[in-house]
C-alpha cells in the first residue's frame, strides 16, 4: 500500500522521530475476561518518518508484536500528532499522540479475523509462520464486517530509542 503526505522534518524531528512511547490502557471489569479492572500496556516506537514498532504486552492482544509502514500528520507542532497504518490483519489503526496531556487516543477498526480470532494475532511479525497467520485473518469476513474501539491511555514512559523493542531494517516489507 503506497504511503501518502508530507510533513515538516523540522517539527517531525523534534516531536515524534525516535520516540517511545509506553502507555496503558485502564478497562473497566466489564470489559475484561477476569471480570476485574486491568491496565493493557502498549509500547510504541515512531522510528522514523514511515515507520512505526510496537509490542502489546497487555488485554486480548497481549503478545504481539510488529513493525508498519505509517503515515504521520502533524494537528499541532508541539502538541498534538496522528499516526496512521494498516495491518497485514486487515485491521486500520489511527492514534493521537497529545503531548502535553502525556495521553494516546486510537481508534481501530478490527478486521473480522482479527477481532474473531485475536490469539492468531499473537506472535512477531519476523517469524514468516506468524505473518501467513495474520494475512489470513484479513481473508476472513468483508470491509464492512469490522469492530470499531475507540480508546484513550495514559503514557508511563516516554523517551528516546528503541529501549526493549527488536530493531527493524528499512528494507524489511510493510504494507
Amino acid at each position: 500500500m503506497p504511503l501518502v503526505g508530507s510533513i515538516s522534518t523540522d517539527t517531525f524531528d523534534a516531536d515524534i522521530k525516535d520516540r517511545h512511547l509506553i502507555y496503558s490502557y485502564s478497562v473497566p471489569a466489564s470489559q475484561t475476561e477476569s471480570g476485574k479492572p486491568e491496565k493493557w500496556r502498549y509500547e510504541m516506537w515512531f522510528y522514523n518518518s514511515d515507520r512505526i514498532v510496537y509490542a502489546i504486552h497487555g488485554g486480548p492482544m497481549a503478545g504481539r508484536k510488529n513493525y508498519q509502514g505509517a503515515t504521520y500528520q502533524c494537528i499541532r507542532p508541539g502538541e498534538l500528532w496522528q499516526c496512521n497504518w494498516l495491518e497485514e490483519t486487515g485491521t486500520m489503526c489511527s492514534l493521537v499522540y497529545d503531548i502535553p496531556n502525556k495521553t494516546i487516543t486510537t481508534m481501530l477498526g478490527f478486521s473480522k479475523g482479527h477481532w474473531e480470532n485475536a490469539h492468531d494475532a499473537h506472535g512477531n511479525k519476523r517469524n514468516k509462520d506468524d505473518l501467513e497467520r495474520w494475512r489470513g485473518l484479513a481473508k476472513i469476513g468483508s470491509q464492512n464486517e469490522r469492530t470499531m474501539l475507540c480508546e484513550q491511555a495514559e503514557i508511563e514512559e516516554d523517551f528516546r530509542g528503541r529501549g526493549e523493542l527488536e530493531q527493524i531494517e528499512m528494507d524489511w516489507p510493510v504494507l
